[in-house]
């Protein structure tokens, strides 16, 4: 799930210009890639990973690569269907269409919401356009994620990511290991001006995600096998009661601003280290290229990241994310062309555009911009991340944990209370579906 709240805001408005080049190959116009005339057409849903990227440099290469997939099929025109930045009712809806079959030829599924996909049964099987060897390159949650129960894929996870901590090296000059580390590393911002840590805290998924990390560090587990939430029970409890008191002490210990109980955007942290009034904030692999390209070259020097802090310095876990690109149209011809999309234009040269890290390991090799000592460090933690579990009911969980969460940051209920109801929410939801 990860960054699409930085840019998916702007893109809602259906009168955004696209980025028009001087190429004259060029076949872009408005909302459509390649001719008008063209015999055959295909919707494609998308986030900003693409031609309406804001970021111009992203717009640009995207473009090109877009104009690249047409050129080989001239009888061929997509038409781009842009979603809101609020991505979970995005997919909602989307999966409401696909159901009744007015969902998009093909499109971006978020990878937590993709069991709900694969269990409505909506999706096209991708097995016939991908090889077994490009499958099997895949890091094993990611081929997890995508199988079905009967050992099709359903969809192509082309990009994931990572959480980890960023500070400013000037104001904490070592990387926090532990809950505690990080707190007297906040507290000792503040001092110094500074507002301390910031994280996602409001009715977000990215509050969830990012938070969760805390929870798995213990060992705990969200759900049992059977995908019944199992949270709010024995030692998973208290594993979790703790790890939400921790953001609880952080806020009310004055390390974290009251305001992240607002925050939603990642957007917010890139915003606060450009403005020099953090020096620490909890985010994604990805924001590590936004501070290169956003601060000045002596700026962005300060800055550095380092694995998220755990209750003990060996306790640390890692939440890893990212886009599918899937199919819900029943024509064969469509079918392809959007599997031929996730591999020509999203698995491999968008990885490389935008240092969305790709989910086959050969590629990091493929690609020079892999091979920086950052993108090694984020790829060799991918290893030890943990995915949301494929649990229809996840969705929910997430859902509640975000209600959970405000009540806590803004110390309105109290934890334990707020994680039983949280928790009895849950399992009402799961004995429903």
């Amino acid at each position: 799930m990860r960054k699409k709240a930085i840019t998916l805001a702007l893109a809602a408005s259906t009168i955004f210009t696209l980025p028009q080049l001087s190429n004259a190959q060029d076949t872009i116009t408005g909302d459509i890639v390649g001719r008008p005339d063209a015999p055959n057409k295909m919707v494609f849903r998308m986030t900003t990973d693409g031609p309406r990227n804001n970021e111009p440099a992203y717009a640009q290469g995207y473009s090109k690569l877009f104009n690249d997939f047409i050129a080989k099929r001239p009888n061929w025109q997509i038409e781009l269907q842009m979603m809101s930045g609020d991505i979970g009712q995005e997919q909602a809806r989307m999966l409401e269409q696909a159901k009744s079959g007015s969902a998009p030829d093909c499109a971006a599924v978020d990878s937590f919401v993709l069991p709900l996909f694969k269990k409505a049964g909506v999706l096209q099987s991708f097995s016939p356009y991908f090889s077994k060897d490009e499958i099997a390159q895949l890091f094993p949650f990611i081929r997890d994620g995508i199988t079905g129960a009967d050992g099709n894929i359903y969809a192509w996870w082309w990009s994931t990511d990572l959480r980890v901590l960023y500070r400013n090296k000037d104001i904490v000059p070592d990387a926090p290991k532990t809950w505690d580390d990080l707190k007297k590393a906040a507290l000792s911002s503040v001092e110094q001006g500074m507002e301390g840590v910031l994280f996602n805290g409001s009715r977000y998924e990215g509050t969830t995600f990012d938070w969760l990390a805390n929870f798995w560090a213990q060992g705990g587990k969200l759900v049992d096998d059977e995908g019944k939430p199992i949270f709010g029970e024995g030692e998973n409890r208290e594993k979790f009661i703790k790890a939400v008191n921790y953001y609880r002490d952080l806020v009310e210990s004055g390390a974290a601003p009251k305001r992240v109980a607002t925050i939603g955007n990642y957007d917010d942290f890139n915003a606060a280290a450009a403005a020099g009034t953090t020096a620490l904030f909890v985010g994604g692999n990805w924001q590590y290229a936004q501070l290169r390209t956003a601060l000045d070259p002596d700026e962005f020097a300060k800055w550095s990241f380092s694995p998220l802090p755990g209750p003990t310095a060996d306790q640390r876990s890692t939440g890893t994310g990212g886009w599918t690109v899937a199919a819900f149209s029943k024509d064969a011809a469509k079918v392809k062309v959007c599997a031929d999309l996730a591999r020509e234009v999203y698995m491999g040269p968008a990885n490389a555009l935008q240092e969305q890290l790709p989910t086959r390991a050969d590629l990091y090799d493929k690609y020079e911009v892999f091979s920086s000592d950052a993108n090694k460090t984020f790829a060799a933690a991918l290893k030890v991340g943990q995915a949301r579990p494929w649990a229809p009911v996840y969705p929910e969980i997430s859902n509640q944990i975000q209600i959970m969460m405000g009540k806590v940051l803004t110390g309105t209920q109290a934890t334990e209370a707020a994680v039983d109801e949280a928790f009895s929410a849950s399992l009402s939801a799961f004995k429903r579906s």
